[in-house]
């Protein structure tokens, strides 16, 4: 395997600047617009040949963009006009480690041209078959990562459609009057429906509301004594907002000594001060801060209908909030919700098909979590040398595999 080799960005690959495109001349079609930010929107019009990479240049810049299908460069990107015989997945990963947002210029909205970056001194393989393998390293954890979130959207959408029957539409399953051999809908097969005065609608007869603090404990954030924080992972991992949610999981990135409101493993946690909703169950103990609050249900099987009803009500907040009545969800606004509950036939059979859908949507998101802490410690060192793809040898097969230099240890997140 080849060793790095310093150069200019410039003589891996050139840079060209994005076309005009007001949003006005956009013609229906199905090639993207990529501006600084990714996807502006669609046009009938390609520009660029994929794979592509853009680069931000004004606004957000520096961040770049991989880009799959042919493509419309805006002009408030950069794009690469010439590979130059390099692999694209392996430049857009060597792109990822450069900071290229510490190389624009301008007082007031950033911008970035390629005279920014071609003469950027870079440790980069020359040798294609290298550049390859260490592509193939890393897509290999993408990829994984992306099928994982595929199955989970796929899983969600299946579990909400089922509430939605159930617990909107009330068509619950129940069995046929007519010919007990056979499964209806509960309110389309005739089901009574009665008034009731707290929801101001009909409900399935037999069930009741009650607000959530009959259901659950909620329990509001507090912020602890701003000496007690640090960054060296010692105490609690303390919450304080969406910033300290990632990709659908909680990830405390500062830590409290002196930690003041506690949630626990399988809580519902979600973000109470201005962005409204962000709502994930918790996989373990955290520190919450004054912008969260947890949701823990008095028995496991409401969970998954606090869930989604919690959904509901977040959507609720969020227009309240709009109107300016609110800027935050406080502690009365969450106890005092009103939650739907149907009888306890139908709160397990819900209970028992939906948490195995949750369960697998949380498995995927922890691994998930775990294959991106092991790209984000492999990608600088797979690009400066210090961690090799080595080929190994057997019946004339090659295989990969990692040699990293010694003292060099993964730790899992």
């Amino acid at each position: 395997m080849s060793k790095v080799t310093k150069m200019l960005l410039g003589d891996l690959v050139e840079f060209q600047r994005g076309f005009d495109l007001p949003k006005s001349e956009f013609k229906i079609g199905n090639i993207p617009v990529i501006s600084s930010n990714g996807i502006l929107g669609y046009h009938n019009e390609s520009k660029a040949k994929a794979p592509g990479i853009t680069i931000g240049r004004s606004g957000t810049v520096g961040k770049p963009h991989f880009i799959k299908q042919d493509f419309y460069p805006h002009n408030t990107s950069l794009y690469i006009k010439d590979f130059k015989g390099n692999d694209p997945k392996y430049i857009f990963n060597l792109l990822k480690t450069l900071r290229l947002n510490e190389y624009g210029s301008g007082s007031g909205v950033p911008t970035m041209n390629r005279n920014h970056l071609h003469p950027i001194n870079v440790l980069a393989h020359k040798d294609i078959p290298t550049q390859q393998k260490i592509a193939s390293v890393l897509s290999a954890l993408d990829d994984k990562i992306e099928l994982n979130n595929q199955i989970n959207a796929e899983l969600e959408a299946m579990a909400k459609t089922l509430y939605d029957y159930w617990f909107v539409q009330f068509d619950f399953p129940v069995q046929s009057k007519k010919n007990p051999e056979l499964v209806e809908g509960y309110k389309s097969s005739g089901g009574k429906m009665v008034y009731n005065t707290t929801l101001k609608r009909e409900i399935p007869e037999g069930w009741e509301v009650k607000e959530l603090e009959e259901i659950s404990k909620c329990i509001m954030g507090q912020s602890p004594k701003g000496e007690s924080y640090n960054s060296d992972k010692i105490g609690i991992p303390l919450l304080n907002g969406p910033a300290d949610y990632e990709n659908g999981v909680l990830k405390g990135r500062i830590y409290t000594t002196a930690p003041t409101r506690l949630c626990q493993k399988d809580d519902l946690v979600l973000c109470i001060r201005a962005t409204i909703g962000n709502l994930v169950y918790s996989e373990q103990e955290f520190c919450l801060g004054r912008g969260v609050a947890a949701v823990r249900p008095n028995h496991e099987k409401y969970s998954e209908l606090i869930y989604f009803q919690l959904l509901q009500e977040i959507e609720r907040y969020k227009i309240h909030a709009t109107g300016s009545i609110i800027i935050g969800i406080t502690k009365d606004d969450l106890i005092k919700s009103n939650f739907l509950i149907p009888n306890e036939s139908i709160l397990n059979s819900f209970h028992k098909l939906i948490k195995i859908q949750f369960h697998k949507i949380r498995t995927n998101l922890q691994q998930n979590q775990e294959l991106s802490s092991l790209r984000d410690w492999l990608l600088p060192m797979l690009m400066n040398g210090q961690v090799r793809v080595a080929s190994t040898s057997s019946a004339n097969e090659e295989e990969l595999g990692m040699v990293a230099e010694s003292g060099v240890e993964y730790k899992k997140s």
